[in-house]
């Protein structure tokens, strides 16, 4: 598989390189980088440092998305998955959200998000006076059912 080279800015000492787990991981865990715990609270929102910043190639994405072992907890990413464009220097900073009933406790090197590096087509977009027909036609939510 050829690997696409990402660089990264450590902003922070403590700061962990993104890292893939296993050998056919589709996305690299992202570390906290904390200098204190944080209590995320039952229904609340908080942006989380990581300590690096990136230079994502020309034509490509990264995508953050939560972890399926915070979300069993109730932990997730409001906007997942959220984007960080190409021209981003800035840090990666992840967006969590504490959709359980008890307090969850972050500290320093937990891993909190995950992510997947991503082509991206430009569209052209033309405004055009008809589209052409389709089945479901302009049947929004739940319009193909449940079954």
């Amino acid at each position: 598989m050829k690997q696409m080279k990402v660089k990264i800015k450590k902003l922070n000492k403590h700061a962990q390189i993104p890292a893939y787990k296993t050998l056919h991981s589709a996305g690299a865990d992202i570390f906290a980088c904390l200098d204190q715990e944080l209590i995320l609270k039952a229904g609340e929102i908080q942006l989380v440092p990581t300590g690096f910043s990136l230079e994502i190639p020309e034509g490509y994405e990264v995508q953050i998305r939560p972890r399926s072992g915070m979300a069993i907890s109730g932990i997730s990413i409001p906007n997942a998955p959220g984007t960080i464009d190409a021209d981003y220097r800035g840090e990666v900073k992840i967006i969590l959200i504490n959709l359980g009933k008890n307090d969850f406790t972050i500290k320093n090197g937990d891993r909190i998000a995950q992510m997947v590096l991503a082509k991206v087509e430009k569209a052209e977009f033309a405004v055009e006076e008809e589209l052409s027909e389709t089945g479901r036609g302009s049947g929004g939510f739940g319009s193909t059912g449940r079954r």
